[in-house]
């Protein structure tokens, strides 16, 4: 069996509000707790040679929360891309942001593109932030693009393969992703990154995100390692999706 590599790591970084509730504060604190671990997994995924590293951080339907916290969430993204990813930068991280831009302010608009620009020349770890992101919407706007140009004659319909919808995504510079994290003891994709996901081994943690630590990464990511990946071969074992319990050494 050939070994596994890590190549692309994705985390769907779920259970702020419930670290928070759990401890009784307000529920904005558990973002800025979980934008901290962050960085401190990033730092991680840095040790560990990943090249790529992607995380879910505010979803389509994210606009659904109350006010205050849209409004809270939106001033940490801000923080995030101007002031926290200094440090990020520092240590050679081209950052990325994908999904829609148009609904956030200008001014968050513009640190997004500061930032990207900032670290374009980085070769190091390739850390893309999903934000008003959803993969069913990404899949149909691809799909709508290749329809028009089809219409319009620029392109045929035997042109239309998966390579083709693939450049047409938000996410079409990312490798298809190896490992899928997520915390916060759900078990679902919650609409991320749909087409990248279609091969990745997934893992799911009890932690809440603010919690989980560089040991609980570093367990799933053993984890990955006993996998045996088959992409739909008939050789090896399969393996069945195990919850990464915390307690485990």
């Amino acid at each position: 069996m050939m070994p596994q590599i890590l190549n692309h790591l994705a985390i769907i970084m779920d259970g702020n509000r419930r670290w928070a509730r759990s401890l009784g504060i307000e529920v904005l604190k558990g973002h800025h707790r979980g934008a901290d671990a962050l960085i401190d997994i990033s730092q991680t995924a840095i040790r560990q040679n990943i090249e790529w590293l992607t995380v879910f951080a505010f979803s389509s339907e994210n606009w659904q929360r109350p006010a205050a916290e849209v409004a809270g969430l939106l001033e940490l993204m801000k923080r995030f891309v101007t002031a926290q990813s200094e440090d990020l930068i520092d240590n050679n991280v081209r950052l990325r942001v994908v999904g829609r831009r148009d609904r956030f302010s200008s001014e968050l608009q513009q640190s997004i593109v500061n930032v990207e620009r900032r670290s374009s020349l980085n070769t190091g770890l390739n850390l893309t932030v999903a934000l008003d992101y959803g993969g069913r919407q990404d899949i149909a706007s691809a799909a709508a693009q290749i329809a028009h140009e089809v219409e319009t004659g620029l392109l045929s319909a035997r042109q239309v393969n998966d390579d083709l919808l693939k450049s047409r995504l938000s996410t079409k510079v990312l490798p298809p992703v190896d490992l899928l994290i997520r915390t916060g003891g759900e078990k679902r994709l919650s609409n991320f990154m749909l087409w990248d996901l279609s091969y990745a081994e997934l893992v799911f943690s009890d932690k809440n995100w603010p919690e989980f630590a560089t040991s609980d990464f570093l367990l799933a990511i053993d984890e990955y390692y006993r996998r045996d990946r088959r992409y739909g071969g008939s050789t090896g074992e399969i393996h069945h999706i195990r919850m990464v319990q915390s307690d485990l050494a």
